[in-house]
């Protein structure tokens, strides 16, 4: 293994990190002097600089260090992976510095803060990179401006994937780029209409910044100040989920700003090759994609399944406020449709406390959850195209059983799929399937000792995390958080989001 040459391009990943924590510091200072001044501890600027030195100190050394020893620049299968999983891992441990300092700084044993523990930070950190948005926060507005808005920019650099932004800038990976963007890229991404994958990566993050100014500016229309705009667009376009408001978009009240974020959940969980065939006039051929259609199909089932089971309970809707709304279909329509695509979306947005439906909403959402949105998006999950293959090779078997002698070839859109790629899959829904009741095992181990942790609770941590959706339910509802449980645990989930990320 080229080991070398991955530790040499993982210090310029580091380095791109530490330039944009240094960016975040400068907004800090300007902020200080803007119309919005400071009430809360002022430690962020210091911990903002201590986060870009040690990402910018360490990526250099890495860079210098390691290029010096280079001898050859073969970038294989194996280096792809490595670089990938290292770069996740690692990057959320830089990315989690600004918190665990300023937690340090601005609090005491008198005062205690979850930020005073580093593994605290470092799931916090991992859960924006990875677009998860499971937060161990109860009160997230008591963070300062400058790191509300790096926590949301960890979303935003984390929704393509701080990898698919190295090979983009950077040049010299050569053939090892498309390596590399291929193990970052998940699912049947599609991605090859351009020569070039340096190209085409670009074009993906001009797409990926059309949509995000496009929210910005219409959240801003709708009522939203142009810091609240830009973070919340942020944790939309990566379908991530962290929000400025502790009870997340339901603390702004507005159906216009629902109706923006709805819009542009539901554009996060299509698959980004399917923008780029829009952008070369292909857009009948995008239309007729199988896995968009069974997308919106299955959102648009889940919707209508929810919002009768919400309706026909008749039970008031607890908003994330804790305000309670009597279930009219206008109400249930609204919480209803953004709950279905947040979750759908596995972006993770919450208006209402989920948790408190019936059992038949609360199957449909975990059904979705699961689910998840098409390959080649920026949300979690199993996929939608995973999903679609897994049914139709379940159908096929049990044909199998009455018509024996039936050959038949399972297709997508007209396209036989190949025996090894059946095989793939299966293996993968099981595998994935398997993570989760292992994490779930190992969660209601780590918790044992603290009191008694329900079923529910144990694996919705980890069908959340792993599926990188950010609420589950129970203990870890809609309006709870995951800031109660212990070390071993949070690293657990940590791990959980970081291979549901990666698939």
């Amino acid at each position: 293994m080229n080991l070398a040459y991955v530790i040499r391009q993982l210090g310029f990943l580091y380095v791109v990190l530490g330039l944009l924590m240094a960016g975040v510091a400068v907004f800090d200072v300007l902020d200080r002097f803007g119309a919005e001044a400071y009430t809360l501890p002022g430690a962020s600027l210091p911990a903002l600089l201590v986060g870009a030195l040690a990402a910018g100190g360490l990526g250099g050394w890495l860079f210098w260090f390691f290029n010096k020893r280079q001898t050859e620049t073969f970038f294989g299968r194996r280096e792809a992976l490595l670089l990938v999983a290292l770069g996740w891992l690692g990057g959320a441990a830089l990315a989690g510095l600004p918190f665990w300092v300023w937690g340090t700084l601005s609090f005491g044993p008198a005062d205690p803060h979850p930020f005073e523990e580093f593994i605290n930070c470092y799931f916090e950190a991992m859960s924006g990179l990875t677009t998860t948005g499971s937060t161990v926060l109860a009160d997230v507005q008591v963070l300062p401006r400058s790191l509300l808005l790096w926590r949301a920019m960890t979303h935003w650099i984390g929704g393509l994937g701080i990898v698919v932004l190295f090979v983009a800038v950077y040049s010299s990976l050569g053939v090892g780029g498309r390596k590399l963007f291929q193990f970052e890229s998940s699912g049947r991404a599609g991605y090859d209409v351009m020569p070039q994958i340096r190209q085409t990566a670009r074009l993906l993050w001009l797409i990926y910044l059309g949509l995000t100014l496009a929210e910005i500016g219409l959240l801003w229309l709708v009522g939203l100040s142009p810091f609240e705009a830009v973070c919340e667009t942020f944790g939309t376009i990566a379908s991530g989920g962290f929000s400025t408001k502790t009870a997340s978009i339901g603390s702004y009240n507005s159906i216009a700003v629902e109706i923006v974020i709805i819009f542009f959940m539901v554009l996060t969980g299509v698959n980004y090759g399917l923008f780029l065939l829009v952008v070369h006039g292909r857009w009948r051929q995008a239309l007729r994609d199988p896995e968009l259609r069974t997308y919106m199909g299955l959102m648009l089932t889940g919707f209508a399944v929810i919002a009768v089971a919400v309706y026909l309970a008749g039970e008031p809707i607890m908003t994330s406020t804790t305000e309670m709304v009597p279930a009219t279909w206008h109400q249930v329509v609204r919480y209803a449709g953004f709950q279905t695509a947040a979750l759908h979306s596995s972006t993770g947005f919450v208006t209402a406390n989920y948790d408190m439906w019936p059992f038949v909403a609360k199957a449909m959402i975990l059904v979705l959850m699961f689910s998840g949105p098409c390959a080649g998006s920026t949300g979690g999950g199993l996929k939608v195209i995973r999903l679609l293959v897994a049914v139709k090779i379940i159908a096929r078997q049990a044909e199998r059983i009455f018509r024996p002698n039936v050959v038949r070839v399972v297709k997508v859109g007209g396209q036989n799929i190949e025996p090894a790629m059946l095989l793939d899959v299966m293996v993968f829904v099981v595998g994935f399937v398997g993570l989760v009741v292992i994490g779930s095992v190992l969660v209601m181990l780590f918790e044992s000792g603290g009191g008694p942790i329900t079923y529910e609770t144990a694996f919705s941590s980890c069908a959340a995390t792993i599926n990188t959706t950010g609420p589950g339910f129970g203990a870890v509802g809609a309006i709870q958080n995951y800031g109660w449980l212990t070390g071993p645990s949070k690293a657990v989930l940590s791990l959980l989001m970081a291979l549901g990320r990666l698939e």
